[in-house]
C-alpha cells in the first residue's frame, strides 16, 4: 500500500470504531496480564468464562499464589493448555511479588522475564494498560496484514516491524485492536467476509469474496 492508502486504511477502521478495546474482561493491571497469558491458543471468550469466578475472587499476585496450583487449575480448567499456563501464572505472580514489589512492570525486557511471558503478551499488556505505541501480531493481524498488503512478512516480528514503519501518529495506539478485531469479525481465515468490508477497493487481496447465496438473494430483493 502506498502511505496515502496506509492512512485511509486506517481512517476508515477508526470511523467505524472509534475507542477499540480488548476483548479480554480484566479488572487491573494484573488480571490483564494474567488474562493475556492465558489466552495464548485459546479464545477470549473461553478465557473470559473462565476468568469471571476467579478475578472476582483473586486480584492480585499475592492472593495468586495462596490460591495455589491446584487451586488456579480448578478455575481454568476449560482453558487449553491449562496445566502449564497454571503453573506460568503461579511463578510470574511470585516473580512479581520477588521482583517488582507485586506491580506489574511497564518495561518490556522486565514482562518478557516474566514465566510464560512472549513479546506478543508483553506488547498487549503495555499497550492496553500503559497506552505504548506497540502492536501485538497475532494470527488475526499475521493475516489482515500479509493479505491485504498493509504489512506483509513471513514471521510475526517481521509483520510487527513492518506495522511499526508504516502506521502513522494518530492510529498507533488503537492499530493492533482494529486489525485483530477486523481479522477475527471481517477478514476471517477459510471465507474473508469482502462483500462488506470497508477496506474493500484498498485491500490487495484477490479474488474478492463474494456473499453467500442467502445475502445475494436478499441484496437482489
Amino acid at each position: 500500500m502506498t502511505r496515502r492508502e496506509v492512512v485511509e486504511f486506517y481512517r476508515r477502521l477508526a470511523e467505524a470504531n472509534p475507542h477499540p478495546e480488548t476483548e479480554l474482561e480484566s479488572v487491573n493491571v494484573y488480571t490483564l496480564l494474567v488474562a493475556v497469558v492465558l489466552s495464548a491458543q485459546a479464545t477470549d471468550a473461553g478465557v473470559n468464562r473462565a476468568t469471571r469466578a476467579l478475578f472476582a475472587e483473586v486480584d492480585t499476585p499475592a492472593k495468586m499464589v495462596a490460591l495455589g496450583l491446584d487451586g488456579l487449575k480448578q478455575h481454568i480448567r476449560t482453558i487449553g493448555l491449562f496445566n502449564t499456563k497454571a503453573k506460568n501464572v503461579i511463578a510470574l505472580s511470585q516473580a512479581l511479588l520477588d521482583q517488582h514489589g507485586g506491580e506489574v512492570p511497564r518495561d518490556r525486557a522486565a514482562l518478557e522475564a516474566l514465566p510464560g511471558v512472549g513479546r506478543k503478551t508483553a506488547n498487549v499488556v503495555l499497550n492496553v494498560a500503559f497506552g505504548a505505541e506497540t502492536f501485538a501480531v497475532d494470527t488475526h493481524i499475521f493475516r489482515v496484514g500479509n493479505r491485504t498488503g498493509l504489512a506483509r512478512g513471513g514471521t510475526v516480528l517481521a509483520v510487527e516491524k513492518k506495522l511499526d514503519a508504516v502506521t502513522p501518529a494518530p492510529f498507533r495506539v488503537h492499530a493492533h485492536h482494529w486489525l485483530i478485531l477486523h481479522g477475527r469479525y471481517v477478514c476471517k481465515a477459510r471465507r474473508p467476509e469482502c462483500w462488506r468490508c470497508i477496506e474493500h477497493d484498498l485491500c490487495a487481496f484477490t479474488p474478492k469474496t463474494p456473499p453467500p447465496p442467502e445475502r445475494a438473494a436478499a441484496r437482489a430483493g
